[in-house]
């Protein structure tokens, strides 16, 4: 079969005839019917401070699938073939699809184990079960677990692209107060599908709001300073995004107004699944841009241009 294939920083991806996956015990073979491009990527393949999760090369990349399991393993007797499923990434060792010793899913078939498999509601599509496996509970994890975000609560979301759309998304739906910033334009007129209270291109602009969190799903350095400069008393700063691997922050507000600041990586398959339970529901529906397997390579050099309004997901 063939994969998009990573080869080094700075190098294109190759598309690679490889061997199809072999099931093996604690394991089921998932034929991918879609799959993600993520921001991450374009980090991987331009960025040298990702080479330390890629100790074996070529990988296939793609931490976001979708498909149907095609071979069920020894000791994986609860799940069948036909049975659709979502791949959350992140294994228990701290590895994940795409990364470390783990091939992703861009390739028409993955091994996934008992850590990646989610139940796919019929009423989910392969296309938004895919985008949910990272950008959604990614997003969901660090606003909702991770942040807290409840009824009444006044929230920030720094980014409206696939993370911060959805966890804004399901802010709004917990029944908090959502204030966003967005720099692309286009983006900022989804304010009223979200549900937000109000966007601007600065967090900064709702200073005088409260916000009690913010979840910078950006992350580019100053959207992190602004985020401290921005919370009420007592905030918390939820840092998911890595557009940049530095930020030079106002330490004073951090230690004047007592606020939190908290990372959040990835999610669990809990998180996956009260995602997908929003998706049944046809309350999240985000925006997507459908492309080809052929069409990756091009989606990851748009990704990296930016000004890219949704989540690019390849269909199989």
């Amino acid at each position: 079969m063939k994969a998009w294939q990573f080869e080094g920083t700075n190098k294109p991806l190759v598309l690679n005839e490889v061997p199809e996956p072999k099931v093996r015990p604690g394991t089921v073979v998932v034929d991918v019917k879609a799959t993600g491009i993520c921001h991450s990527d374009v980090s991987t393949l331009t960025d040298p401070n990702w080479m330390f999760m890629y100790p074996e090369l070529p990988r296939t990349l793609g931490h976001e699938t979708a498909g149907v399991i095609s071979e069920v393993g020894p000791g994986m007797e609860h799940w069948k073939v036909g049975d659709r499923v979502g791949l959350a990434p992140v294994m228990s060792n701290g590895e994940a699809l795409g990364y470390y010793s783990w091939d992703g899913g861009w390739a028409p078939k993955i091994l996934a184990t008992d850590d990646n498999l989610v139940k796919l509601p019929d009423e989910v599509s392969f296309e938004l079960g895919a985008m949910a496996t990272d950008a959604g509970l990614t997003s969901y994890h660090a606003i909702m677990a991770v942040g807290g975000a409840k009824a009444g609560m006044k929230v920030g979301v720094i980014g409206l692209g696939g993370l911060g759309y959805i966890g804004a998304r399901a802010a709004v739906l917990s029944g908090a107060e959502v204030y966003a910033a967005e720099v692309n334009a286009e983006t900022r007129a989804l304010a009223d599908e979200i549900g937000l209270k109000a966007v601007a291109e600065s967090i900064t602009e709702f200073k005088d709001v409260g916000l009690e969190l913010i979840v910078d799903y950006a992350g580019f350095g100053t959207t992190t300073a602004e985020a401290i400069d921005t919370l009420a008393e007592f905030g918390k700063l939820v840092q998911v995004g890595m557009g940049r691997g530095q930020a030079t922050i106002n330490t004073t507000p951090i230690i004047i107004n007592q606020l939190t600041i908290a990372g959040s990586k990835s999610g669990t398959k809990e998180d996956l699944a009260g995602i997908y339970e929003l998706m049944r529901t046809g309350k999240l529906n985000p925006p997507m841009n459908l492309i080809g397997f052929e069409d990756i390579p091009g989606a990851v050099d748009k990704l990296h241009a930016g000004g890219v309004v949704g989540r690019f997901i390849a269909t199989m």
